[in-house]
């Protein structure tokens, strides 16, 4: 059980309510404070003129709304804005969605009665996912479009996916005997005006992305380790005149993870030999490719810009991020502009291009594997059988690259691709959602590459049958996929194995301790 309204929602805490299940709990004394700011906006409003209370909305805001009509502008707010597109939100992404929202409902200072809180609790434990659009969002009064359609579901309307079918939400709410929101005050202005669509997104991507880096690391070791790269470039003393957090902590993993390995070499007892100093050429190759050779220097900023996204995310998740901000402690309301979605989106952006170099990493470590004119150790494409006859990891190959290469495309920064729009009182927004989305996309691609990178190792292990020789850790992993994906010398279909391998990349956190 998680509390939910008692200090921060920190990134496991939220990664265990969304890939563990764990159900969410609330805190009586958060609830009792949205109650008292719930009870003082009803009390400050009755004579006042505030936004989204008794005016319309947006552009529309010179309209004032008369008193009988007060309610039905919230039902009317979320109806009309329930205009999204495409592909529905998986049920991580709308679970993520859901808990975002209710974390910031629950700081009390949006004017909300406590019955909206306890509905999203419902909805978060029992699995039920609204069904919410990718396409509608600009980021910059919130994801009004995405949030709306959880509005539209929180009122009793629109489908949801429950039990794995589209269903109506009449008929699920009747079966689980759960009551549809009924509107207050301003609930409805309340649900869609934030940035919980793009922050929680943002938190599935950051734990997926800080899963995605340990197999990087993880994979990167193996390569070095089957090459029988040098040990220095990943020394303490190499990399601790470096300094930069990031590439020390890349450094030391890679020590941990070799420790023990009879394969990886010391400059010291091959290349410093006085036997090699009177060879006009040297067999040994001095240094190694810079995708071997400089994985802490590669690594190193995907790291720290994770740790970051991770901050500025759990920041946004714990923040107030709609508008107007009610503050029953001062005896106010403040009109300004929490809803923006900028630091989410550029944190999204910078996201998406660390994972796009990680991608690229991965890809050239898999050229040198399958080009045996690089390697001059294995096969061409760690082909275990007959050369000309059979066709070893060659196929995949040709997907890793073309994969990446939609990486390096989807890279293109949302952050600075704003469009005026709602007749220009939007005149700058954030793009937020399409950012994170697309950052979803470009962490889901690598571990598509990753997992043609692993595979390909696996054969070159088994060229070499060097496994007695490998670090404990890295034959662990080795042992493990060979489990799920067994060694291959006749030419068979390798698609349902690719998802096989990626499926346990994305399930398996690839180190004992986390580096983030």
């Amino acid at each position: 059980m998680i509390l939910i309204g008692q200090g921060k929602l920190t990134l496991k805490k939220f990664s265990e309510i969304i890939f563990n299940k764990q159900e969410v709990e609330l805190d009586a004394a958060a609830i009792e404070n949205v109650e008292e700011n719930f009870k003082f906006l009803q009390s400050f409003s009755s004579n006042k003129l505030i936004y989204g209370i008794n005016t319309g909305f947006g552009p529309m805001a010179q309209y004032k709304v008369s008193e009988e009509n007060l309610l039905q502008l919230q039902y009317n707010l979320i109806r009309s804005h329930s205009s999204g597109s495409g592909a529905l939100l998986s049920p991580v992404f709308t679970k993520a969605l859901m808990v975002a929202r209710l974390n910031s409902l629950i700081q009390g200072y949006s004017g909300v009665h406590p019955d909206i809180i306890n509905l999203l609790k419902q909805l978060i434990n029992n699995d039920i996912s609204p069904c919410v659009f990718e396409h509608g969002g600009v980021g910059a009064s919130g994801d009004l479009v995405q949030l709306a359609h959880l509005g539209l579901v929180l009122i009793g309307e629109g489908e949801v996916v429950y039990e794995g079918k589209l269903q109506p939400t009449t008929d699920v709410f009747a079966k689980l005997n759960i009551q549809p929101l009924s509107i207050k005050v301003r609930e409805g202005l309340a649900t869609i005006n934030g940035t919980s669509a793009m922050t929680g997104i943002g938190m599935v991507n950051i734990a997926n992305a800080e899963k995605l880096l340990g197999w990087s690391v993880m994979l990167s070791a193996i390569t070095n380790e089957v090459v029988k790269a040098y040990d220095d470039h990943y020394s303490h003393e190499l990399n601790i005149v470096k300094h930069h957090e990031g590439q020390n902590k890349v450094a030391a993993t890679l020590r941990n993870i070799l420790q023990g390995s009879k394969m990886i070499r010391s400059r010291t007892d091959h290349l410093y030999h006085p036997d090699n100093i009177d060879q006009e050429v040297f067999e040994d190759k001095v240094q190694e490719y810079y995708s071997l050779r400089c994985v802490t220097q590669i690594l190193g900023p995907v790291l720290d810009t994770i740790a970051n996204a991770e901050h500025v995310l759990v920041n946004e998740i714990n923040s107030v991020n709609d508008n107007p901000v009610i503050d029953h402690h001062n005896g106010n309301v403040f009109h300004g502009g929490n809803f923006h979605g900028d630091y989410v989106s550029l944190e999204m952006d910078k996201l998406k291009i660390a994972i796009t170099k990680l991608s690229m990493l991965s890809e050239r470590q898999l050229n040198y594997i399958l080009n045996d004119k690089l390697n001059q150790k294995f096969p061409p494409f760690v082909n275990l059988g007959v050369l000309g006859f059979n066709f070893g990891m060659q196929g995949v190959q040709f997907t890793a690259t073309s994969t990446v290469a939609e990486n390096q495309t989807l890279s293109f920064p949302m952050y600075v691709h704003s469009i005026p729009n709602n007749n220009d009182n939007q005149d700058i927004v954030s793009m937020g959602c399409n950012a994170a989305l697309i950052t979803s996309k470009v962490i889901d691609n690598a571990f598509t590459v990753l997992s043609i990178q692993l595979m390909s190792l696996l054969q070159a292990i088994d060229h070499l049958n060097c496994e007695a020789e490998m670090a404990p850790i890295t034959r662990g992993i080795y042992n493990n996929v060979r489990d799920i994906f067994p060694k291959f010398i006749e030419d068979t279909p390798k698609y349902k194995d690719m998802e096989r391998v990626k499926q346990y990349l994305q399930s398996t956190t690839a180190l004992a301790t986390e580096i983030v």
